[in-house]
């Protein structure tokens, strides 16, 4: 087995006697890439936000901001990496440039990671908000930064020696196998080489984007012996769009399928523009988010309101699984050994008689992106032509020990008009439905007022400005 190795700055460096466990932030550093920080270790700050050569929805070779903190070393074996080191030649390189003239850098700790993501944008077009919203400051003021982003945005025929990169980087993400016994990294090509894997190591840990593993990682309170990483693997990589439903393979990454269904799923839409931030979407992805079975992940709300399946394959075939059947109790789900999830489907076809399908989510949080949801709802609503409900489906996270669709109202409201008085009516059914905890996030009293609450918001919204998706 050739030595592993990544290519960091143009400079290929080989991998020896590193931990399966590090995470690229601290081998950068331990070699001497120290403009990149470690600020919360996290993946909330992004003062460690380095770049690395991708694919886009198109299968075209693009930068993509991650942040170095939590991703493992395996995952980047084989891939180049560019730090902000790397950026600058005989001049500084034009977003740097800006940051100067605008005055866009006090201490400096946070710099080389808002350096870092406004480069990567500045090869996709657009610097802008969006692609800093992941990087925090806490001296400077974001006004300097964001002039410096207007600055540099929609240059055009860039023709420079990272344009030239892309235009020559290879668009195959090698295999890899790496570390010792105890402490591997395992990284397999296709479906059935991950099975096999499987059959034989049942209690390996799967990571696609590792965002909730790199922070075992990270601050080293776990230790992994086999890591296995879905990324390379073709088949987990799909989406398919047709009229009647579409899949998305577990391991594509958010903001893939942010890109590629804008438009199609409002409450995903919605949801999506919340889930943490770029450089988190670049590596998360749905099925790791819901193979953790957390009560507070932000995606399962929304599928769950959307009535997804899951396709789970093992090495003796595949099942299809609705979601609301997935989650069996704390951090607990329907997978068996060897099991993993393949797909997710979600339906686009309206029940019969139905008109008009009103969908939409919301995430409440003390942080916006950067923080946990207190509580997150999504709501599917279907209408007949009387304004009539004949299809209702009311999910939520942050308030019982897996994501829940509130089944009992459901039912409730089914043939209802939908109407504010059919609204009223619900909420104090709604206020007791669920006995949530009290945790240094929220009181349950509160959660119970969010969970009424967020529907009659739901409501007035689509009453005055109503989504359909049809």
């Amino acid at each position: 087995m050739a030595q592993p190795y990544l290519i960091v700055n143009n400079k290929t460096l080989f991998l020896q006697d590193t931990s399966a466990n590090c995470t690229l932030l601290e081998y950068l550093r331990q070699t001497g890439f120290v403009g990149t920080k470690e600020g919360c270790g996290d993946g909330d700050c992004g003062a460690c936000t380095v770049a690395i050569i991708t694919q886009n929805q198109e299968g075209k070779p693009q930068y993509e901001a991650i942040n170095s903190c939590i991703v493992p070393l395996g995952a980047v074996i084989g891939r180049e990496i560019i730090t902000v080191e790397g950026i600058a030649g005989d001049t500084l390189h034009p977003v740097q440039q800006a940051m100067v003239e605008t005055g866009g850098s006090q201490c400096g700790y946070c710099t080389p990671g808002f350096i870092m993501s406004m480069f990567c944008a500045y090869y996709q077009g657009t610097v802008d908000d969006v692609c800093i919203e992941g990087n925090l400051c806490r001296c400077t003021g974001y006004l300097p930064i964001r002039r410096a982003a207007q600055q540099v945005t929609g240059t055009s025929d860039i023709q420079d020696q990272f344009t030239e990169k892309l235009e020559s980087a290879s668009r195959i993400m090698i295999g890899c196998e790496y570390g010792e016994e105890g402490d591997r990294f395992h990284r397999p090509t296709s479906l059935p080489q991950l099975l096999h894997l499987l059959q034989h190591h049942p209690n390996a840990t799967l990571i696609a984007g590792a965002t909730d593993i790199g922070l075992h990682l990270s601050h080293h309170s776990q230790h992994f012996p086999l890591l296995i990483s879905l990324e390379a693997i073709p088949e987990l990589q799909t989406l398919h769009i047709t009229p009647e439903s579409v899949e998305i393979g577990a391991a594509l990454p958010l903001s893939h399928v942010q890109t590629q269904l804008q438009g199609i799923f409002p409450s995903l839409d919605t949801m999506l523009s919340w889930f943490a931030a770029r450089q988190i979407r670049n590596r998360a992805t749905i099925g790791g988010n819901l193979q953790t079975a957390s009560p507070i992940g932000d995606l399962s709300p929304v599928l769950l309101s959307l009535d997804a399946t899951l396709t789970l394959s093992s090495a003796q075939g595949e099942r299809v699984v609705p979601l609301c059947h997935f989650f069996q109790n704390y951090r607990q789900t329907a997978l068996q050994p060897a099991e993993i999830i393949r797909s997710i489907s979600i339906p686009r076809t309206l029940p019969p008689k139905s008109v008009r399908r009103l969908s939409q989510s919301y995430k409440i949080g003390k942080r916006g992106t950067d923080d946990i949801s207190i509580v997150a709802a999504a709501f599917t609503i279907d209408l007949d032509q009387n304004h009539h409900i004949i299809q209702a489906r009311l999910a939520y996270g942050g308030v019982a020990p897996i994501p829940i669709r509130a089944t009992a109202v459901e039912e409730m409201l089914m043939g209802k008009p939908w109407n504010l008085d059919t609204i009223l009516e619900m909420k104090p059914i709604l206020h007791q439905t669920f006995t949530p905890l009290t945790d240094l996030r929220a009181s349950a009293e509160y959660r119970q007022l969010l969970v009424a609450n967020l529907f009659e918001k739901f409501f007035h919204q689509m009453i005055s400005s109503p989504l359909d998706q049809l």
